[in-house]
């Protein structure tokens, strides 16, 4: 017996018809020769019937019912629960039928396990549940009307960018709406389009459209981690795709030997939308990922941002306040992209905007706009680089100036110069941890005595994906994630893991938390690092100031049951491997 979660089972009935085309040796063979999801019409091939033929039999076989047609015509799937894509790869149909309270799976292969598991974990919020036998047909109308009923709700029209898009942001003239995408002729145009919309469904940051020897592989990064949600096995497909893409961002389609960069915007639900466009060729042609950026939905966040609601701890929160407060030098944040720099940043400057200092940035992009302040975007077309651009902000009489990024020498420099001469500077850089900075800024030919005389302080920091709370429950972590983590076995903390359920989309973790690990400049630091003394030594002489590293403070998160043992060793390095 094949268990589904909610008390659905797949079984083998007592009753069998007449005619034995569905026998459990029959279905053995058809696990051993045919893939999931093609294994009742590999059945019904060698039965010489046709599926809709055998689909009763297999029904009974399995313990299920065939969907009825008033359950087909009446049901509301449940794309919250489970995506319009996901549905579409895995063969399966979750919703409601008016009048009932019960929740409805349709799915086109009870002898897929893998799926059975999935289902499981996904509809562990649902108390009661019924699982029904359709047809890859059937189940393919009943989504292509779901679809199109959504997409008449809903509109996605592509626009010019909105005041404070970014420069450089395409003005695509393209009345897009969702019920336009399903009358669509290209269906090109219809896969790129529903892509956008449903990225945009699950608050996902990028859109990766990888192509392969086969086809096309389509993922979306959500809380900071991949998950395919698409693969088609059509080459000129994949092409195609990477030409609309183009397109939209206004790039070169006959271009495909060199990374290309654009922009376009769209407006979807009252709200302006930008996609920052990445196109670099590959061994099979080219990969495009979009990087979504929701102004809106950034701006409401940043009306209310504060160092308080970034999550850190308060030994973090301290720190970034207190350096924060000084009135000259320089203040470096680092971390890989999508760390939160940039966010870390923009809560600082919101704590020292008082009105009582002139406060300059210069970004790329600038994503969104804060009171009070001047910002100014990158426009490297027209010249306006980072570097340029610190040099003429020195000279618009700036009393605090904030750097998106220092990217090379010249850069980095001026900000050094700037901070000793006076000026209060935040900055971000890539670098691993906060002792990797000296190698960094070292790599750019910036003195080292002119960096330490100029630095305050470095935060390095990442994001931790957190337990979902709608479903976390309370386990024990292996063993040898105890030893990954170096933690105790018998540390007896209230670990704690998410289950999966429709508010995490069975993920187990929804939301992320930020993590830090701070460096104070202190005489002594300062005297080693213009010695070069090896980093070893520095991190000791931090270690005996009170230094907790990225690691410590993951696990303490875990510790607390905030996040996973999991996710402490997928996001933080161990000690040896700085």
């Amino acid at each position: 017996m094949a268990q589904l979660g909610n008390g659905l089972a797949f079984v083998t009935a007592r009753k069998k018809p007449a005619a034995e085309w569905v026998t459990p040796a029959a279905v053995r063979e058809a696990i051993a020769f045919s893939e999931p999801g093609q294994r009742l019409a590999w059945l019904a091939a060698q039965a010489g019937v046709e599926l809709v033929v055998l689909l009763p039999q297999a029904a009974v076989h399995f313990g299920l019912e065939v969907a009825s047609a008033a359950n087909l015509r009446q049901l509301v799937p449940d794309f919250a629960r489970i995506s319009f894509a996901e549905c579409q790869r895995r063969q399966v149909a979750v919703g409601t039928v008016p009048g009932s309270p019960r929740t409805l799976v349709m799915l086109t292969d009870p002898t897929d396990a893998r799926l059975a598991s999935w289902l499981d974990l996904r509809l562990r919020a649902a108390v009661r549940s019924h699982t029904l036998l359709v047809t890859p047909e059937d189940l393919k109308a009943l989504l292509a009307r779901a679809e199109h009923q959504m997409r008449a709700k809903d509109s996605l029209r592509f626009a010019a960018p909105a005041a404070g898009s970014s420069a450089g942001t395409a003005q695509v003239d393209i009345n897009l709406s969702l019920a336009q995408i399903d009358a669509a002729s290209s269906p090109v145009v219809r896969l790129v389009d529903s892509m956008l919309h449903d990225a945009l469904r699950t608050n996902a940051s990028d859109i990766h459209f990888e192509t392969t020897g086969s086809g096309l592989t389509v993922k979306y990064r959500v809380d900071g981690v991949l998950e395919v949600v698409q693969q088609l096995s059509d080459a000129a497909m994949a092409d195609q795709a990477l030409s609309r893409i183009k397109v939209l961002a206004e790039l070169d389609i006959a271009e495909r030997r060199v990374p290309q960069d654009g922009r376009f915007a769209v407006r979807a639900h009252g709200r302006d939308i930008d996609f920052r466009v990445s196109v670099m060729p590959n061994l099979f042609g080219e990969d495009a990922v979009l990087r979504v950026l929701d102004r809106a939905h950034l701006a409401g966040t940043l009306r209310q941002l504060t160092l308080q609601t970034l999550g850190f701890e308060p030994q973090v929160l301290d720190f970034l306040r207190e350096l924060a407060d000084q009135p000259y030098g320089l203040l470096l944040v680092t971390g890989p992209t999508g760390s939160g720099k940039t966010t870390t940043l923009y809560g600082v400057l919101g704590e020292i905007n008082t009105g009582l200092d002139k406060i300059v940035t210069i970004e790329d992009p600038v994503e969104y706009q804060l009171p009070g302040i001047l910002q100014i975007p990158v426009n490297e077309k027209k010249g306006l680089t980072f570097a340029r651009g610190l040099r003429s902000i020195l000279r618009h009489d700036p009393d605090k100036i904030m750097v998106g990024e220092i990217r090379d020498a010249e850069t980095a420099q001026i900000a050094v110069q700037a901070a000793l001469t006076g000026h209060q500077v935040f900055t971000t850089v890539h670098a691993n941890n906060v002792f990797d900075v000296i190698g960094r800024f070292a790599n750019m030919g910036v003195d080292a005595y002119n960096l330490v005389s100029a630095l305050t302080g470095v935060v390095a920091q990442r994001l931790v994906r957190r337990s979902c709370t709608a479903c976390a429950e309370p386990y024990e972590p292996a063993p040898a994630l105890f030893t990954a983590c170096g933690v105790p076995h018998d540390a007896g903390a209230p670990w704690r893991r998410g289950i999966g359920c429709k508010a995490c989309r069975g993920s187990g973790y929804s939301g992320r938390l930020a993590i830090a690990e701070t460096l104070r400049l202190t005489d002594e630091l300062r005297e080693l690092m213009v010695q070069r003394a090896p980093v070893s030594r520095i991190r000791q002489c931090a270690v005996g100031q009170g230094f907790v590293d990225l690691r410590q403070a993951a696990v303490a998160l875990a510790q607390a049951g905030h996040t996973t043992l999991e996710e402490v060793k997928r996001v933080t390095p161990t000690h040896g491997h700085r």
